[in-house]
């Protein structure tokens, strides 16, 4: 049988190489269909001594991969494919893994939520296109106030705008509920600005509102030395300036020692010792009027900063522009 399985080694040899698909089809058909030569001489394997069947058998698979391979390479060459297949190196390291993580802003935001939120104060919100009775004429803005301008605000229509502020959440949030009141607003607001390393078109709001019975300013100072505290560090401490804004009187901008020189002065807080992160105030008689809440009976204070710039602040970015570049390297930073 060995010298069987020799003349089909020398058969197989003689029909290559297999030039076309037909004569592929009838090279496996010779050799290894079902009454192929091949296929024949496994059948016989049966009738083959017993001490031979190993040595025979090892042949009969020699020849059968032969013969599969012959047409393996004739197949892949009439496809115009190789096969060789590429080695890989199991010893490379495997590609990372990148996890995706959240944007600084939305960091900032989420622990200023939390805290303000430990402090008793719910979270509204608004709509970001506005009319201009809640951006202004409800917060007492005067007919010509320069916020007013278009070179400020982004009017749609005389009657529609993009918000300035989230203060006009307020006016919304005294219409739907009755004194008292404790809620914080934060959201997107818009500035016709030109954009610059320092301010930007669209920037982040974190507004907050109390009223009720006899609130004093005291109460203000209070709740925003809380805050401070507790977003900066237990020995930060607030100062408080005298200010103006239309819907509060009196008005204050409140500046924090620096939590990156403790007050001594450095680079970011321009050697001063000081960082103004918000303005407030108690809430004008005027805004509760409009908003139908009696000032007779019921006082307030409001406070507002910008959470990009705290965000800023606590990074130590020195360009706002940063924020919204949607830079991977930048954002894998934080």
């Amino acid at each position: 049988m060995e010298e069987q399985i020799k003349l089909v080694h020398e058969a197989i040899d003689a029909s290559l190489p297999l030039s076309s698909s037909d004569a592929i089809e009838a090279f496996r058909i010779r050799f290894l269909g079902r009454k192929g030569t091949v296929s024949a001489l496994f059948e016989q394997l049966g009738s083959v001594p017993k001490e031979q069947k190993g040595q025979v058998g090892k042949l009969l698979n020699e020849l059968k991969i032969k013969a599969q391979s012959a047409i393996d390479s004739a197949s892949a060459a009439e496809n115009g494919k190789s096969l060789v297949i590429p080695k890989t190196d199991l010893t490379l390291p495997g590609t990372p893994i990148q996890f995706g993580r959240l944007h600084p802003l939305t960091v900032v935001l989420n622990e200023m939520i939390e805290i303000f939120r430990f402090l008793g104060f719910s979270v509204a919100s608004g709509p970001e296109l506005e009319h201009d009775w809640y951006n202004f004429e409800a917060l007492n803005f005067e007919h010509d106030h320069p916020a007013r301008d278009m070179q400020d605000t982004y009017f749609i229509d005389k009657d529609l705008l993009l918000r300035t502020h989230t203060s006009p959440v307020q006016i919304r949030v005294m219409e739907n509920q009755k004194p008292p009141i404790r809620s914080i607003m934060p959201g997107r607001v818009y500035r016709n600005e030109a954009v610059s390393a320092r301010s930007y078109c669209l920037f982040h709001q974190l507004e907050g509102l109390l009223i009720d019975k006899n609130v004093s300013f005291v109460d203000l100072k209070t709740i925003l030395l809380a805050f401070a505290r507790e977003f900066f560090g237990p020995q930060t401490k607030i100062k408080l300036r005298p200010s103006y804004f239309p819907f509060t009187e009196p008005s204050a901008e409140v500046d924090v020692s620096c939590h990156l020189c403790h007050g001594k002065g450095c680079r970011v807080c321009k050697h001063s010792g000081w960082l103004e992160i918000l303005g407030c105030g108690m809430v004008d008689p005027n805004v509760l009027k409009a908003a139908k809440i009696d000032p007779e009976v019921y006082s307030g204070y409001a406070f507002g900063m910008g959470i990009d710039r705290i965000a800023m602040m606590r990074y130590g970015i020195d360009d706002i522009r940063l924020l919204w570049d949607n830079n991977l390297r930048f954002l894998q930073q934080f």
